[in-house]
């Protein structure tokens, strides 16, 4: 089964934020994450992951940190903001209602 990038679009703020509420972390990890619960169907394209990371940082959703993981390795880590964890629960309410919407729309009984 393929899920449209379309259907998602809309949603990738939501999507980032709901794995922030889990606890910090970079970029690639949680683009890893998404791939790994939606078994291997859906991931950002870098591009669109780290233009969502500037929106939502100047947004005030998410601060940004640059940690060390190693003597070579360092990476910019988001936390999600008290700001953006009520943003994160609006959205979540809107596709819930969203959701039941478009299930009574598409699964009328005949």
């Amino acid at each position: 089964m393929s899920i449209s990038s379309d259907t998602l679009r809309g949603h990738t703020d939501t999507i980032i934020l709901t794995q922030l509420m889990q606890g910090d972390n970079y970029g690639y990890e949680i683009n890893k994450t998404i791939q790994q619960r939606t078994g291997g169907q859906y991931g950002f394209k870098e591009a669109t992951l780290y233009t969502a990371f500037k929106r939502l940082e100047s947004g005030g959703f998410i601060t940004s940190y640059w940690g060390e993981d190693g003597p070579s390795a360092r990476r910019r880590y988001y936390s999600i903001t008290e700001e953006g964890r009520r943003y994160c629960e609006e959205s979540r309410t809107d596709w819930q209602k969203t959701r039941a919407l478009l299930d009574a729309l598409i699964f009328m009984e005949e």
